[in-house]
């Protein structure tokens, strides 16, 4: 019996552009809250939290991939993932403008990342999913996180 992968991704918006992760990577979701900046970090690592005990680095990822800086509003939340940097699993918190839905998609609506983008590092993409009439950017969350040393 042939079975049907149909991953689940944990789908947010930064701007105008939708952007998908692996719900397996995906921890929790929380709102702002107060953020301990660490000095001589890149512009994109805003600082630290404190979520249970546990330190954790935030990335305001508009920063991250080169976008304007925009005010944080109601929608705007941590989401916080873990995923595999140099051999070894980290938390990490993520700003996002808004979180949009959880969808469930074929793995044959899911074609390579394009050769050139505007504005994000392709290395950072491992596809463009295509669910009804939406497409989703599908981050590689372990080519991200490449800062994590200069904390």
């Amino acid at each position: 019996m042939k079975m049907d992968y149909r991953p689940k991704l944990l789908t947010f918006s930064l701007g105008n552009e939708e952007y998908g992760m692996s719900i397996i990577m995906v921890k929790e979701l929380i709102g702002m809250m107060h953020i301990t900046p660490v000095p001589k970090t890149p512009e994109y690592l805003k600082g630290v939290i404190n979520l249970r005990g546990k330190i954790v680095p935030v990335v305001d990822l508009r920063l991250k991939f080169g976008m304007e800086p925009q005010e944080y509003t109601d929608r705007t939340c941590i989401m916080v993932v873990e995923t595999y940097v140099r051999d070894s699993i980290k938390t990490i918190g993520l700003i996002i403008d808004s979180v949009s839905e959880v969808v469930q998609i074929s793995a044959d609506t899911i074609d390579p990342p394009p050769e050139s983008t505007s504005g994000i590092d392709a290395s950072v993409i491992l596809g463009m999913a295509k669910h009804e009439n939406n497409v989703f950017i599908i981050l590689d969350t372990e080519k991200i996180f490449d800062f994590y040393d200069t904390i």
